[in-house]
């Protein structure tokens, strides 16, 4: 039962069409997962996924499950990257930013990361995707699941939206923001959203929301655009919050939502929402419960203005000359002299050396050439004490959680991959373990056990189903050691 404040507000605001607008088709949420191009094509994956599914009406890539017993995590090619779990009609915000190649894009609410992979697959490992999250547990599942899902241009950021604002001024062709909000179309999935609800709490989420979108509206570029989604109806939220941003922000005007959408759905806005300030409901689109979803709005913001592509393509020259110049060897604070423990070793009681930089670098393009020739050449960092991959793009000065790819650690001098090598660049690996879905190995490796290896040489490999990367193992003796993090391993 929705609360006494909701129901009345919505009964005032929608009159006989109440009953209708909030009667859901089914009796349980829907469930739906949406699937990532840059691993498998969504028909690909509808004929070969094993359990029953149909298309989504909100994304062309997504699905609704059919089966009531479906579990996610238990699926190879959900470790593979292959599909996200998400609610149907989440998936249609995303997809409306019109985020193509190249571009320089902002998720500014970002974890836990469904919507955020669907830009990523957008980008095709091209440009540059900044996610963020202020929660700083969220943002490690955030982190988590982009490594899952593969995706190797991506910085993770666990900041404020003012502080990247700052940091990144008129930066972004496409900023994402799927504002926290007061989840009145999580009721029937999610209680917590049902026991917290109040008018007080609608109205914090208002004013979050509005400060958010005035920091995306200082990182975006001109001619660049915003899309403003919620999963709740409260018109301080919604169509309230739209026209109030427009009216402090004249550079910025409405585009119609659905000029991007792969299909109709939903229905347009609402006329009585919108505080009395002017706004063009037409174009922003509600999903009410009686349209398969369990609740969303969506708005198009374009920014007036154009940006300049020879300015552009001078400032990523110089971050990748940043990037490309040589890395200056670690200093340590240990003793000069005969007791000086070798690089890498740790005197009696004491913590190892750090590794220098140029070795861990050289330790890199080694084992590169080998495994992965297509990255040997690709530009390396070295952090803390790893080797990472990063994408170009400027000193941010912000909390980082992950820049690109960390490809791996030098241990005893010889280079060892991390899982994120094998999850974004595992079909550059020249030495492979093909296994399928139906393949008792397959489970095996998801279980954190050694298989048989029957196509992988001795050395690293890449561990994939159906042709997509799961993680890695080393081969000795025709054993695929695992190397499947422990952390990910299916329980039994």
């Amino acid at each position: 039962m929705p609360t006494e404040y909701f129901e009345q507000r919505e009964r005032a605001l929608l009159g006989s069409r109440y009953e209708e607008l909030y009667a859901p088709p089914a009796a349980q949420a829907a469930r739906g997962v949406t699937v990532s191009p840059l691993r498998m094509s969504p028909a690909d994956f509808a004929a070969g996924a094993g359990f029953a599914v149909t298309p989504s009406p909100f994304c062309g890539a997504g699905f609704l499950v059919q089966e009531e017993d479906f579990k996610p995590g238990r699926h190879p090619w959900h470790h593979a990257g292959v599909f996200y779990s998400q609610e149907p009609s989440a998936s249609s915000a995303a997809p409306l930013l019109g985020v193509r190649p190249g571009m320089r894009v902002l998720d500014l609410c970002a974890a836990p990361g469904g919507k955020t992979s669907q830009l990523a697959a957008a980008l095709a490992g091209e440009g540059l995707l900044i996610a963020n999250e202020y929660v700083a547990a969220r943002a490690e599942i955030l982190k988590s699941n982009l490594e899952r899902m593969g995706v190797a241009n991506a910085v993770v950021l666990n900041e404020s939206p003012e502080r990247i604002a700052a940091a990144l001024p008129e930066f972004f062709d496409r900023i994402l923001v799927d504002a926290p909000c007061s989840g009145e179309g999580m009721f029937r999935k999610e209680p917590a959203a049902l026991a917290q609800h109040s008018a007080a709490l609608v109205a914090q989420c208002a004013a979050l929301g509005s400060s958010i979108l005035d920091s995306a509206a200082a990182a975006l570029a001109p001619g660049g655009e915003i899309v403003y989604s919620t999963c709740t109806f409260a018109p301080e939220e919604d169509e309230g919050q739209v026209a109030a941003f427009l009216a402090r922000h004249p550079e910025f005007a409405l585009a119609d939502v659905m000029e991007r959408a792969f299909a109709p759905f939903g229905s347009p806005g609402e006329e009585n929402r919108t505080g009395g300030l002017p706004l063009d409901v037409s174009l922003v689109r509600r999903i009410w419960p009686c349209q398969g979803g369990e609740g969303h709005f969506m708005a198009r913001l374009v920014k007036a203005g154009a940006t300049d592509p020879a300015q552009r393509a001078a400032e990523e020259e110089v971050w990748l000359a940043r990037l490309q110049k040589p890395q200056p060897d670690r200093k340590s604070s240990a003793p000069k002299g005969k007791n000086r423990t070798p690089a890498g070793r740790s005197p009696r009681g004491g913590k190892p050396e750090p590794v220098p930089a140029g070795q861990m670098l050289a330790a890199w393009k080694d084992f590169a050439a080998q495994f992965f020739p297509a990255l040997a050449d690709k530009p390396a960092v070295v952090l803390g004490e790893s080797v990472l991959l990063p994408p170009v793009c400027p000193a941010l000065g912000l909390h980082i959680l992950r820049a690109g790819v960390l490809a791996g650690t030098v241990q005893k001098g010889r280079f060892v991959p991390g899982h994120h090598l094998f999850t974004a660049f595992g079909k550059e690996c020249v030495n492979t373990e093909a296994l399928t879905r139906s393949d008792p190995r397959c489970r095996a490796y998801l279980l954190g056990q050694e298989i048989e290896a029957a196509s992988a040489k001795d050395g690293w490999c890449c561990v994939t189903v159906d042709g997509c990367p799961l993680g890695g193992g080393k081969v000795s003796g025709g054993r695929v050691k695992n190397h499947y993090p422990k952390a990910l391993r299916l329980l039994g």
